[in-house]
């Protein structure tokens, strides 16, 4: 066996049996080299951008290389039923991808997984959770133009208007907790801009309003996760260690996910758009503020002492968030480009080289300690996704 050692900056031996140099004729045996050092180039390439220098990450080819590397690890790992809300989340940013890159592979896995679900919602038609993937279902009919993609989910839309269900019966609201306001506000909206039809804004105006009466703490400027962590008028409530109200980094940072995308297909001129800006505003200030010296955000925003590392699917959401408004030209470039800049260089330091976000926070209602580097979930995947397609259009 004769080692055959190339140096371009890296360090790649191919063994090659002894048999195969004897036997092979002088320009073949040029040809086969020539061959194996642009295997070994394209190799020791491939190494560097896996482990590229602190500065690339905000490189557009870096940017498109990892979401499709992120992209293929997760899609690889599959996890949880396809109509499921972390599937919601995941395939949101698999959209996101696509958009970015282009991608033809992508956008045939992007159909396939619609035509594997047969373009249904969840089994619940009133919980959030359940048409969350719709999202994506909407996306898709825009570029293919077949109503079958949308129909069982404008059905489901308008039954909820006609059909108290069980979460209203149970919760006196539809969506009576954080998340919800990303998984299904942007449903509502995506299909009023598809559709032409203005009455989809009014009932998301209608069920967004109760959420935020019942959920937003005007005093932080944050959402609690559910009326359970709701604090009296008396201090009375459920309290970190610290002391404080318990707010957690992922249930706001689905929000501010979910105004990003209720934003985008807002019309300019309609009446609520700055009920929804001010507080996309009021909580991209607030979280802001929250962020720590790593770039990323505590599972528990005012208890972060008492947490591990960086939660991942949080902070992806919240750089996704504050990235697209400054793209947009709302929040302010100077305050909030040193913020994106910290929260994206530390969301990559959360990946491996395969593509697999780690540090995310396991399925839960509050914020959580077990989870460590090697913690994944889809929606963390989804969430990072979502952040490399704002953050690759800014102008640094």
């Amino acid at each position: 066996m004769l080692s055959l050692l190339f140096l371009a900056g890296y360090n790649v031996t191919f063994h090659v049996p002894f048999t195969t140099l004897y036997n092979t004729k002088p320009m073949k045996l040029l040809s086969f080299t020539t061959g194996l050092l642009a295997t070994c180039l394209i190799s020791t390439a491939s190494f560097a951008d896996r482990h590229p220098p602190k500065d690339d990450v905000f490189s557009k080819n870096y940017i498109k290389a990892t979401m499709v590397k992120v992209t293929d690890w997760q899609l690889s790992n599959p996890k949880h039923k396809a109509t499921d809300w972390t599937n919601g989340a995941f395939y949101a940013g698999v959209m996101a991808a696509y958009q970015t890159t282009k991608s033809n592979r992508i956008l045939d896995s992007l159909m396939a997984m619609g035509e594997r679900n047969k373009w249904l919602p969840g089994d619940r038609y009133d919980h959030a959770d359940d048409i969350a993937i719709c999202q994506t279902y909407i996306d898709l009919y825009r570029i293919k133009k077949d109503r079958r993609m949308i129909q069982a989910t404008i059905d489901t839309v308008l039954k909820i208007r006609k059909v108290p269900g069980i979460e209203m019966k149970q919760h006196g609201i539809t969506w009576w907790w954080c998340d919800a306001l990303f998984m299904a506000p942007p449903v509502l909206v995506k299909l009023s801009k598809t559709l032409n039809d203005p009455s989809y804004l009014t009932q998301n105006d209608t069920l967004f309003k109760q959420t935020y009466d019942l959920l937003y703490n005007h005093e932080e400027d944050l959402y609690a996760r559910d009326a359970s962590y709701l604090v009296n008028a008396s201090g009375e409530g459920k309290k970190e260690s610290n002391g404080k109200k318990v707010f957690w980094s992922r249930g706001n940072g689905w929000v501010m996910g979910g105004l990003v995308r209720v934003l985008e297909e807002l019309p300019k001129n309609h009446p609520q758009r700055e009920f929804y800006l001010t507080q996309y505003k009021e909580l991209s200030t607030r979280l802001a503020a929250l962020q720590q010296a790593d770039g990323l955000w505590r599972s528990s925003l005012l208890d972060p002492e008492a947490f591990p590392g960086g939660e991942g699917s949080g902070s992806g959401f919240n750089c996704y968030a504050m990235a697209w408004g400054i793209n947009q030209g709302i929040l302010d470039k100077a305050t909030f480009t040193p913020v994106v800049k910290k929260a994206w260089t530390g969301l990559n330091t959360l990946l491996t080289p395969a593509g697999k976000v780690g540090w995310v926070q396991p399925i839960g209602a509050d914020p959580r300690r077990n989870f460590n580097a090697e913690s994944w979930e889809v929606y963390g995947a989804g969430a990072y996704l979502l952040a490399g397609s704002e953050v690759i259009k800014m102008k640094w």
